[in-house]
C-alpha cells in the first residue's frame, strides 16, 4: 500500500504534466462533426479519467447545442469559436449543470461569439483567461501542500497506529478537499443565480 506521502507527490506530479490546449493549435478553418471529436480526444486524452472515455462524442455536441450550449454549426461545420465553446464546456460540465452553465456563457456567447472584429474576439478571452493558469497552479499546489499537513496532524490523540491511521489522515485530506469544492462550487451556482434573476426577460424568452 502506498503511503501518504507517495500519493501527494504523485498528485503534485500529475498537476505538473497537465495543460491546456493553446488557442494556436487549434485549426483557423472549419471542421465537420468528426474531425472536431478527434482533435478533443487527441489533445485532452491525457485528463481522461480512464483510457476507454470519450472526451467529446457526437451526442454531446448535440447535446450541447439542445440545450443552448454552442450555437449551431455552419453548414455542418464548426468553426474555431464552437472548439474554444467545446474546451469551456468541457471544463465546465462535470461541476455544473447545462443551465447554470448557459447562464454563464450567455453573455459571451452573444456578444464576442460572432468574431466581429470591431470587439473583443473569443479568442483573446480564452488566451486571457488561461493565461491564469500558471499562477493559479502554483497556488492550488501549495494549497494541497497544506491541507496535506494538517490532514497529517489529525488523529495523533487517538489510540490508532500503522495502516489505520494512514488511511485515516488520507481520509481527512479527501474530506478536506471535497470541502474546498463543494464551497466553490456553491459560490458559482450562487453567481449563475444572480446572473440570471438580473435577466429575467431573456430568460422569459428563452423558456417559450
Amino acid at each position: 500500500m502506498k503511503t501518504n506521502e507517495e500519493r501527494l507527490e504523485e498528485i503534485l506530479a500529475y498537476l505538473d504534466s497537465l495543460s491546456h490546449i493553446r488557442s494556436e493549435e487549434i485549426p483557423n478553418i472549419p471542421l465537420y462533426m468528426d474531425q472536431v471529436t478527434t482533435f478533443m480526444d487527441e489533445h485532452l486524452k491525457d485528463i481522461k479519467r480512464h483510457q476507454e472515455d470519450k472526451v467529446l462524442t457526437k451526442t454531446m455536441i448535440n447535446n450541447y447545442a439542445k440545450n443552448n450550449l454552442l450555437p449551431p454549426p455552419e453548414k455542418k461545420k464548426y468553426s474555431k469559436n464552437h472548439m474554444l465553446m467545446l474546451i469551456f464546456i468541457y471544463y465546465f460540465k462535470n461541476l455544473l449543470s447545462f443551465s447554470d452553465i448557459e447562464e454563464i456563457f450567455r453573455p459571451i456567447t452573444e456578444r464576442h461569439f460572432s468574431g466581429d472584429d470591431s470587439g473583443l474576439k473569443l479568442e483573446d478571452i480564452y488566451n486571457e483567461v488561461f493565461t491564469l493558469e500558471e499562477e493559479q497552479m502554483a497556488h492550488l499546489k501549495e494549497d494541497i501542500r497544506q491541507k496535506y499537513e494538517k490532514a497529517s496532524q489529525t488523529f495523533s490523540t487517538h489510540s490508532v497506529e500503522g495502516e489505520d491511521l494512514e488511511y485515516l489522515r488520507l481520509f481527512s485530506l479527501i474530506c478536506e478537499l471535497s470541502f474546498d469544492v463543494y464551497l466553490k462550487k456553491q459560490m458559482i451556482e450562487m453567481i449563475a443565480d444572480e446572473l440570471r434573476s438580473e435577466h429575467p426577460q431573456e430568460n422569459g424568452r428563452k423558456k417559450r
